[in-house]
This record gives structure tokens, sequence and C-alpha cells, in this order.
């Protein structure tokens, strides 16, 4: 009987919930005039507490991602982190001044957008601004990791020690620059096309969402946000006191016995992982989990065994000619396989659409495409359209910022040539186009590998004795035009869809791409002088400086560089993830959605299997909550992960200050077998 009462109380339960979202759909639906006619000029758009909430936003996700970034390489998407913490942050800034009574301005999606696309251009430069991988790869201890002078192709004079002022000037230089790319064919690209660009997308629903469904959800997501929050700070701060050393801590506990925990597999407690695993979907999470089980599980351990054939056995692990170099040339084959197939498969699927929509342009009439719009995406239209930005803006900003790098560069970069850097600003962008036209289609950013495309072309033309270094350069110079452009692309469609206007999209970005100039480097040297960076038994391992330094000599010197039998893994690796790809494109879905992702399994080949057992806990509580409550799961889960990822990622920058005021915590916690 009581069964019985339950199962009709949830479907009461449900009703309720359906008729809630119906309702919810009607009011946009009705709203969307109230909404066009109460949309604010451009320059009432973005407000002065709009932007000191960027900063403070901005640069505690450039402190989070820079930890990341120097730990494991992985960071996931922060956007609607961005946004639910610009809503937290506006609307407890409104009741504050209402408390004091004052009067303040009604919060808006519109300056929600801007807070948001402010925030995600900032942490944007500490994710893709290099300090993990080709800056960091510059630094004496990269050289030496890379074999030193053993090394053919790795000379003495390709170091470049970090640096606050050159790091920031270059910064500023190759980011800034990506802003004017694309500004020509912003309509193009968002009306003309009616690219969705997913993650744009996403964050404009999710936006609509905070202003249409009142205050009830929001309260929830904002109540999960801050208990998760403080939960992991308070975690990190307690885990803090057993840290007396880099051997000693929680992350020391042999969660599945000694003998795995010496091949990486244990679970480290980090709440930072398990809230980017919650946030990441579950084929990557799994793709890691494969990787570290085929690396430290097997392969490994097998190689080792061969101490005294394939290397010397007197020769250190570390050494590039050692086992170090099979982990390091491996993880590249992978990155390559994976990168190569998807640059050929977006830029043929860019190529293909683009044709077709210039053969269907011709075939209809303007009137025809016209009666395809709907009501609703002729309102964002003209909303989209009624400011626009100059032409000439991006014209003129583009070759001032180009002649002014031509310039600047090879003051910081002598062994980057000025005629490279103005061949590489010719060819940008078209490139950037092809870019951004792809991650409208699949919603994949390919900039990275742009970069390493600029990367092999610098090294092979520059020779032995300056290719490193060039080549690093070159990466970035390439990486950051393309990437800066497709983020900015991304950020109209939300300003599209969110009836923000463009002028405030670009002034968004242009302050939030300054402010990651400025703040990014601080918060790497914050690492830098507070922690080991880049050894390969600490925390901070920056995988991807010792991948991008390799590539470079791979580029300059070949593939003599390379260990013992590692031509022929390499070769087996590569081919693996263009099959693996293959299979995943022409398999059925049901079939394909399971296939793994290369890239992702590239990850743990080089640090081992530890955060992927982290980021695997956090898709068994995604999945779990999904099969118990798959409404709120859907609600709650971005709100708790972005809580477990900035809870534990502010106490770093306490922890980075006591590190540097060398107070040591007061207690060893380590396991040592009987």
């Amino acid at each position: 009987m009581n069964n019985v009462e339950n199962e009709s109380e949830k479907k009461k339960k449900k009703e309720i919930e359906r008729e809630d979202e119906l309702t919810t759909v009607l009011d946009g639906v009705n709203n969307d005039d109230e909404d066009l006619k109460r949309v604010q000029p451009w320059n009432k758009q973005i407000t002065v507490r709009g932007v000191i909430a960027s900063i403070l936003i901005g640069s505690i996700f450039s402190v989070i991602a820079m930890k990341l970034n120097l730990t494991t390489g992985i960071t996931p998407n922060l956007n609607a982190s961005a946004a639910l913490l610009a809503y937290i942050f506006i609307k407890a800034w409104t009741k504050l001044v209402h408390k004091i009574g004052m009067v303040s301005a009604p919060f808006t999606k519109q300056e929600n957008t801007m807070i948001q696309t402010c925030v995600v251009a900032c942490y944007s430069i500490a994710v893709g601004g290099g300090f993990g991988s080709y800056l960091l790869g510059m630094n004496i201890k990269t050289f030496e990791l890379s074999g030193g002078q053993s090394t053919e192709g790795n000379t003495p004079s390709s170091i470049k020690e970090p640096g606050i002022g050159w790091m920031t000037g270059f910064l500023f230089l190759v980011c800034f620059i990506g802003l004017f790319v694309l500004i020509p064919l912003r309509k193009i690209l968002i009306i003309d096309y009616k690219l969705t660009f997913p993650s744009g997308m996403a964050t404009a629903v999710l936006i609509n969402g905070f202003h249409t469904r009142g205050d009830k959800m929001a309260k929830k997501q904002v109540r999960g946000f801050i208990k998760s929050f403080s939960m992991s700070f308070l975690w990190g701060f307690f885990q803090w006191f057993y840290t007396a050393t880099e051997q000693c801590g929680f992350s020391q506990f042999p969660t599945f016995g000694l003998q795995a925990r010496k091949q990486t597999f244990y679970f480290d407690f980090s709440l930072t992982y398990v809230g980017t695993g919650m946030i990441c979907s579950h084929i990557v999470n799994l793709s890691l989990l494969l990787g570290a089980v085929l690396s430290y599980g097997m392969m490994w351990p097998l190689i080792t065994k061969l101490k005294g054939d394939w290397f010397p056995s007197d020769m250190p692990e570390t050494s590039m000619k050692s086992l170090n170099g099979y982990r390091v040339f491996i993880s590249i084959a992978l990155l390559l396989g994976d990168g190569l197939y998807n640059f050929v498969k977006i830029l043929r699927i860019t190529i293909v659409n683009v044709h077709s929509r210039f053969n269907a342009k011709n075939r209809n009439s303007a009137r025809g495409a016209n009666e395809e719009k709907g009501l609703s995406d002729c309102r964002q239209d003209e909303a989209f359209i009624r400011e626009s930005i100059p032409m000439w803006i991006g014209a003129v900003g583009y070759v001032t910022l180009a002649i002014v790098s031509v310039i600047a560069i090879p003051f910081i970069f002598p062994e980057l040539k000025w005629y490279f850097i103005l061949t590489a600003y010719v060819f940008a962008p078209s490139l950037a186009f092809c870019n951004a036209y792809g991650a409208g289609l699949t919603d994949i950013n390919m900039a990275y590998n742009y970069g390493k495309v600029g990367l092999f072309t610098i090294a092979a033309m520059s020779g032995k004795e300056n290719g490193v270094i060039a080549a690093m350069a070159a990466c970035g110079l390439f990486k950051s035009i393309i990437n800066v452009s497709c983020i900015l692309m991304q950020d109209f469609k939300t300003g599209h869809l969110t009836l923000t206007s463009p002028k405030v999209m670009l002034l968004s970005q242009a302050i939030g791409t300054a402010l990651g100039c400025i703040v990014s480097p601080l918060s790497f040297f914050l690492f830098y002088k507070a922690f080991d960076i880049g050894n390969p038994d600490g925390e901070f391992k920056a995988p991807y400086a010792i991948i991008y330094r390799n590539l470079a000599i791979i580029g300059v010197q070949g593939f003599s560089a390379l260990p013992q039998h590692c031509l022929q893994l390499c070769y087996g690796f590569f081919a693996f993830a263009i099959g693996i790809n293959l299979v995943k494109d022409i398999s059925p879905k049901r079939i394909g959605k399971w296939m793994p992702l290369p890239t992702a399994m590239a990850v743990p080949f080089l640090i081992g299997g530890y955060f992927a057992i982290d980021m695997c806990v956090g898709t068994a509580v995604v999945f779990v909550w999904h099969k118990i409550n798959s409404n709120k799961a859907e609600l709650m889960v971005p709100a708790v992960a972005s809580g477990l990822i900035c809870g534990e990622g502010i106490w770093t920058l306490p922890a980075s200050v006591l590190a540097l005021a060398r107070i040591t915590p007061p207690i060893c916690m380590n396991f040592l077998p009987a």
C-alpha cells in the first residue's frame, strides 16, 4: 500500500515539474518582445560593478587554471562556472547595497554575459598562454630533463628562463591581435552561416535560464556551490597540516596497496580533480583511466624489465634515453595522431560545408532564406546587427598590431626572425577562419594543432642552433592568435542569444585579455617561486613542457632523438590514434560513443594514473546522481563541481604564500611497508 502511495506521489511531482518546465518555456517565448524592448544601449550594458566582478572572478579562475595547468595539464571548460559565479557575485552585491539603503541598477542577462565573457578571456590566457607548455619548456630544468647537451638539437643556446617582463610583453603582442582577426566576418559566421558554436550556445542557455526561471532554481545552485566550495576549501586547509614534505600527506595513502601506489594507482583525495571529473564527460575520464592502465599498469613495468637491453642499466629513469624517453615520445605520438586526424577531418568538414553553402546561396533567393528564420531568430539578428562594429576597426587593429609584433617579438626572441613572424601574420586570418568555422560546427577548437603545425614548420626552417626556441615561440604566436579569435566568436554567439551588444562583447574580451596578460604571469610566478615546477616526481609535473620541447627537438633534429625501439612503438600508437578515430566515425553511434579519446589517453602515459582515478570518482558521482534524480543532477552538477574546483583551488593562494614564507606544516603523514 505504501509503495502505491509513493508511486502516486512521484507521478504528481513529475507532473508538477513538467508544468513548471512548460511555464518556463512559454514565459521565455512571451518575454522575447519585452527583452528586445528592454535591451539597453551598449554603453549601459557594461558596468563598473561588472568590471570589478570580472577582475575578481577572472583572477581567481586564473590561479585555479594555472594550478591545473602546472600539475596535470588538464583544465575543464569553466564557462558555465564563470556565468554562475557572475550571477552569485552580482546578486550578493545587489543585496548588500539594498541593506545599506542604496538603490542598485537591475541585474540583466546582458551584464551577466559581459562578466562571463571577461572572465573566460582572462582565464583562457592562463590555460593557453604556454605557462605549462612551450614557455616553460624553454627553461633550464626542461632542457636538462630533455637530455641536456647529450640530445642532438638540444643546444645550450636553446634556454630562456621565465621572466614576468618578457612573458607579459609577449602575451600582449600575440593575444591582442587575435581580437581583430575575425571582426569583419562575425556577421557571416553567426548570422549568415548560423553556426551553432555549442559551448557559446550552452552558456547562453544557462544565462537566459538564470534570468527567466526566477530565483528559486538559482538559489538552489548558489546553495550547492557555497556548500561544496566551503567543504573543498576546508579540506584543502586540513590536508595542509600533514604535508611537511612532498612525500607526505593524504596523497601518499596507498588506496589499492603499496605496489599499486608505486605504479601511481591511488586516490590522492584531490577534490579539485573530483570536480573536474564531474564537469568532463564520462568518455574523457574513462579514456584517462585506460591510458593509465595501458602505460603504468602494463607497458612501463615491461619496458623497465628490458633495462640493460633497450637502454643502459646505469642510466637514470629520468633520462630521455631511458624509460622517460618512451613516456614522452609515445605521448607525443598519441597527441599527433589524434591531432592530425581531427585537423584533416575538421578541415574537410569546413571546406565541404562552405562549398555547399555557396551553392545553396546561388540557388535560393534572399526572400526564401529569410522565410526559414523564426521570429525569435529575427529578433536576435536585429539586436546583433543594430550596434555593429565598423569593419575598419578590425583591419586597422590587425595591421597595426602585426607591424608592432614584427618589430618587437625579435627583441624578445632573437631566434625567431622577423620574416617568419610576418609570414605567420599573413596566413593567420585564413587559419583563424577555418578554425572558428570548424569550432562553430563541431565545438572542437583546433588552435593547439595549428600551433604544432607552426612549431614544426619554424623548427625545420630555423636550423639546429636556433630551432628549438624559435619553434616554441612560433607555436605560441600561431596558437594564441587562432585561439583568442575562436573564443571571441564563441562569445559573440553567446551575446547573439542573450541580446548583448557585439561592442560590449569585444570590449569585455579586450578587458579580459588585458587582465589575463597581467594576472597570468603573476599567478605563474607565485607557483614558480613557491613550488618545484617541472619536477617529474613532484606534484607540479607540468607534463606539457617536456612534450613541447621534445616536439621542437624532433622538428629540428628528426627521429634520431628517440631511444632504441621507441620509433616503432610511436608508429604503432600514432596508427592506433588514427584507427580509433576512424572506428568512432564509421561505427554506429551506440558503438562510436564508447571509443576512447587518444589525446586524453596521452596524459597519464607521462604522469601516471592517480588523477585519472580522482576524475573517475567524479564521473561515478555524476552517473549515480543522474540515476537517482536526473533533473536535480542536471541542475546541480555544474554548481557543485565548480565549488569543489574553486574551493581547493583558492586554498592554493594561502598555501603558496606560506611556502614562500618558509612556513612548513607540522606533521608528515606517510605509509611504509611493514
